[in-house]
């Protein structure tokens, strides 16, 4: 499904945004028939709330939504897209009531709330479209609700039919559709071209590991972007309980994000060279299942001791992203479903990135908060480097102690990205845990357009 914007042909239906202190000095400028209709019926803006107002045929001509207060905006976003479930099948358009800094903001929501996952259901949203407001860039706005459908179709699709081959698969798709070239290295190829780390947590699945490598782009700034693909996580033989296993083909989010912010960067013609790593890997129990204990090659030279066989995302990342740095880009970015201890520090609306640069986190942090998709920054904190310096090997994967996890994996990864390259890390959840506006329970995209949005400043595009 693409979103889409409607147009004018589709005859629309006007909408006036309403909310609780503007409310009665709208009905005092309508007409007598429309007053008595709004009155009568005992409407109350609050966020979401709709109001069907019939013309003389009987039909809806115009609509209300309650825009709520300042106070219950603060806590939400995406307010005019709490709307949408409630409205009839047909095409709308904002009439009045929309600010003109948020219009592009809103017209988002209204499109990534018409998503829905229909491939094993086969219920598909019912079409509420919307005219894009005045000053909005349409094709600009699709293409990032386009990328943003990517990455929720490829987290909600179970890992049966999600594994390292299916997630190359859609690799491919979008590199073909984009003119972007492809190379994968795939099984055994791993270790004869130096990427022990995801062969290790690959091997024991008989769904062969891979790296995939997509390209796209002739001149300018180098982006690199580096994504977690594992498919589904057991644990390894440090077994997951059932219940933590129950979203485990979610473990592959990074990767989908970074794919669906490619979407965007190619959608919209950036001027830049793009690189999108994707370690794709099964984290499976058999016979050849890595160990605690154990203590692996990486394509860096650096060995890891091996203390938990469940931190595995950052072994794959770490190959890929040794990889991307031997290239010297401009910037490089991972994204993951790393650590729980991410989750606990900022629940599971907030993408938590780590960054060196102050000028780049504090770009990123604006650029969340223009288009509402919201980032936190923590640190690379330089004293717990110690903590994943076992001294058995030169890296634990899994430092004892319970303090810290999100920290401590991204200072894993930080010594693979290399002191030389501008790097940041975001530990994503990659979920919605229950709906809300413009967002159904289910896989989502974190972080990815608040880069977009802060990539041509960061760059100098």
């Amino acid at each position: 499904m693409s979103p889409r914007f409607a147009t004018q042909a589709d005859a629309p239906i006007a909408v006036h945004l309403v909310d609780a202190e503007g409310l009665q000095s709208w009905i005092d400028q309508q007409p007598a028939r429309l007053q008595t209709w709004v009155r009568g019926s005992g409407f109350k803006p609050a966020l979401g709330k709709v109001l069907l107002i019939p013309g003389a045929s009987g039909a809806v001509e115009e609509v209300l939504v309650g825009y709520g207060t300042a106070a219950a905006r603060k806590r939400s976003r995406f307010h005019l897209a709490a709307a949408v479930p409630a409205l009839p099948e047909g095409a709308y358009q904002i009439a009045s009531g929309l600010s003109s800094d948020l219009a592009e903001q809103e017209a988002l929501g209204w499109l990534l709330a018409s998503y829905g996952f229909d491939r094993y259901a086969g219920s598909k949203p019912k079409p509420v479209t919307l005219v894009a407001p005045d000053g909005v860039d349409a094709a600009k706005v699709e293409a990032i609700a386009a990328g943003e459908f990517l990455t929720r179709d490829l987290i909600n699709t179970p890992a049966n039919d999600m594994g390292p081959e299916e997630l190359e698969a859609a690799a491919t798709a979008l590199a073909t559709q984009h003119g972007a070239t492809i190379k994968v290295t795939r099984g055994e190829d791993l270790l004869t071209q130096n990427f022990p780390m995801i062969h290790t947590v690959g091997r024991a699945s008989d769904r062969a590991p891979r790296l995939i490598d997509m390209r796209w782009g002739e001149s300018g700034p180098k982006l690199t972007l580096v994504g977690k693909g594992v498919c589904f996580d057991t644990g390894g033989l440090n077994l997951k309980p059932g219940a933590s296993m129950g979203l485990m083909k979610k473990d592959m989010g990074g990767a989908a994000t970074v794919l669906g912010l490619a979407q965007m960067i190619m959608a919209l013609g950036l001027p830049l060279q793009l690189r999108v790593l994707v370690p794709a890997v099964e984290n499976a129990v058999s016979g050849n299942a890595f160990r605690p204990g154990d203590i692996l090659p990486s394509r860096k030279g650096l060995s890891v001791e091996i203390n938990n066989t469940d931190a595995e995302g950052r072994l794959v990342l770490a190959d890929a992203l040794a990889y991307g740095a031997e290239e010297n880009p401009d910037m490089m970015l991972s994204m993951a479903t790393l650590t729980g201890a991410a989750r606990v520090a900022v629940g599971a609306d907030l993408a938590p990135f780590f960054c060196d640069d102050d000028a780049t986190a504090n770009r990123l942090m604006q650029a969340a908060t223009t288009v509402a998709d919201p980032l936190w920054r923590l640190p690379f904190w330089d004293p717990y480097e110690a903590q994943i310096e076992p001294g058995i090997a030169d890296l634990d994967n899994a430092p004892k102690g319970g303090f810290g996890g999100a920290i401590t994996a991204a200072l894993f990864l930080r010594r693979f990205a290399g002191e030389d390259v501008n790097y940041s890390h975001f530990d994503v959840y990659g979920w919605q845990p229950s709906a809300a506006p413009a967002r159904p329970k289910g896989g989502v995209g974190m972080g990815a357009r608040a880069l977009l949005e802060a990539l041509p400043d960061l760059l100098e595009l």
